[in-house]
């Protein structure tokens, strides 16, 4: 039967090509995504798959239940976009101005819809249930996991995977790691409130560019010289917007940034940290502040027998070239949120486009739709394995 499923995947290639490029023409951005979500929807309906929509937002949940017993696990696809210009010149390009698919949701949503699809015809034959969990506002947080945990869409899951259409790695290879495997992210907003004036009389000013700069320059030393080598943070400021003349001296400045983090106990201690230094400069200016700290998404800790599984097993799928642990990445997933709830791992899947490599989140990213049956099949491979390793 499973050689069956591998085959009936790569026989709905054209399909799954055909639905990324749909997606991809037709962008939503986070919490937003009102047609995307009806859109899969509608290929439950046709394919008669019992589902549930509006779940934590615009969530759709589809169950599979298999006519053998087994346990249930939860499949997950993400399906937000980016507000990006897309300047990629190909015939599937966003016909939203100012919104793209720049990350590979929209293959996400494809890989899984073509799995449910190849999955059907052996509805009788499967141990178990599968869960598909389409997903959305994930770039965006809160983001749209929580929401639907919350509202139930891991209710009877024994487990949950997902995966990641990743540029940085060729197709054919999978990465993954047992443990750390994605940093939590965090954003924080500072903003200075000096006393502005003319640039030829600075010293009736309190100069909120001269205090952001310092600013900005201290706050490096928290990772450098106030957290242990051994352990992994980053403090980065994105964003530094003050003035408005080339002759005036701005009375406010606000700088933004982002935290990443894989220890719990290093936010508190950086937040503290930031507290501290953005005080101190400020002081002596006797300028004021405020000081704006959103937690964002938990770090992403992949259960290592449920990592394992993508590891050991998922490198004997056909297409896969090899598996490779690898170190923890800083970027940020709420997947985070589904295996703080329940066992399971998160992996990437190989994308990269020959002669085309644009990182995620570019105006220019695209990734090759060979991965696309490879999400699928690595995605069933780690459900065949957990059932077979779960057997009563």
């Amino acid at each position: 039967m499973w050689e069956k499923i591998y085959q009936a995947i790569d026989s709905l290639y054209d399909e799954m090509v055909e639905n990324r490029r749909y997606l991809h023409q037709h962008p939503e951005l986070s919490f937003q995504e009102k047609e995307t979500s009806a859109f899969i929807a509608r290929k439950y309906e046709e394919w008669n798959i019992p589902y549930q929509k509006n779940v934590g937002g615009y969530g759709v949940v589809a169950r599979l239940n298999g006519g053998k017993p087994g346990k249930t696990i939860a499949l997950r696809a993400d399906f937000d976009a980016l507000p990006i210009q897309e300047e990629n010149d190909v015939p599937y390009q966003s016909k939203v101005p100012g919104v793209m698919h720049a990350c590979g949701h929209d293959g996400h949503t494809a890989a899984l819809l073509g799995l449910a699809r190849a999955l059907l015809p052996f509805q009788d034959e499967l141990p178990g249930t599968v869960v598909f969990l389409h997903q959305p506002a994930e770039e965006y947080a809160p983001g749209g996991a929580k929401p639907m945990i919350e509202d139930g869409a891991l209710d009877g899951v024994d487990a949950v995977f997902g995966t990641h259409l990743w540029i940085n790695a060729p197709v054919g290879v999978l990465q993954t790691a047992r443990g750390a495997f994605m940093a939590g992210a965090d954003r924080f907003e500072i903003v200075i409130k000096g006393k502005g004036g003319h640039g030829a009389i600075p010293h009736e000013t309190k100069d909120a560019i001269v205090i952001g700069s310092q600013l900005v320059s201290k706050l490096q030393q928290i990772v450098s010289r106030r957290i242990d080598p051994l352990k992994t943070a980053v403090v980065s400021v994105g964003t530094f917007e003050a003035g408005q003349a080339f002759n005036i001296i701005a009375d406010t400045a606000k700088i933004t940034g982002t935290v990443r983090i894989f220890e719990p106990e290093l936010q508190d201690f950086i937040i503290e940290e930031m507290e501290k230094i953005i005080k101190s400069v400020c002081l002596p200016f006797e300028a004021e502040y405020e000081f704006n700290y959103a937690k964002g998404y938990p770090p992403v800790i992949n259960h290592p027998k449920e990592a394992d599984i993508i590891l050991t097993e998922c490198k004997n799928v056909e297409g896969i070239v090899k598996t490779e642990e690898i170190n923890p990445v800083m970027a940020g997933e709420d997947f985070s949120y589904y295996i703080m709830d329940r066992p399971g791992a998160y992996y990437f899947t190989g994308a990269q486009k020959e002669g085309h490599v644009y990182p995620h989140h570019h105006p220019k990213f695209d990734f090759d739709e060979r991965a696309l049956p490879l999400a699928a099949k690595t995605l069933l491979h780690a459900f065949r394995t957990y059932q077979e390793r779960h057997m009563n």
